[in-house]
């Protein structure tokens, strides 16, 4: 695999149920040579997903890491968190054809996947298309410039 999008480091996050996939994909890029910033967790001890959303959520807002891969065990939680911030278009996916959609339409900048509703094969492929996809713009663009909140 070679990144498409981005030069800059990976942000990753997880709560505690994400936890597991979020090492595997961890090294699955780093065999590929991908650099990342993990913002935690770094174990599976229960803990609360918005603790590691939000300062994941403000390196991406920041520019310090694009894209970034968020994990819990459905993905609402913590995309419910990171999509709080005005500079974040997180995207829940739970298959490839979601993955091309959310970056070829959405400019989506964080992949949320759902831990325990997939298993890391699926995972890594959902990961492959969304790091390799390009954001289409065109007719796309002025929907995306219309997320903001002003």
């Amino acid at each position: 695999m070679s990144i498409l999008i981005g030069d800059k480091p990976v942000g990753f996050c997880s709560d505690h149920a994400g936890y597991e996939l979020k090492s595997l994909l961890e090294g699955y890029l780093e065999a590929d040579g991908t650099t990342f910033i993990d913002f935690g967790t770094n174990s599976a001890d229960s803990c609360d997903y918005p603790d590691f959303a939000h300062p994941c959520a403000e390196a991406v807002e920041r520019g310090d890491v694009y894209p970034a891969i968020a994990i819990c065990g459905s993905g609402n939680g913590i995309g419910m968190t990171l999509n709080k911030h005005q500079g974040v278009r997180a995207a829940l996916c739970w298959d490839v054809e979601l993955a091309r959609l959310a970056r070829a339409h959405n400019d989506a900048n964080v992949l949320v996947l759902p831990a325990r509703f997939i298993d890391a094969t699926l995972a890594t492929k959902i990961v492959d298309m969304f790091l390799n996809t390009p954001f289409e713009g065109g007719r796309h663009q002025a929907r995306v410039d219309k997320i903001a909140v002003k």
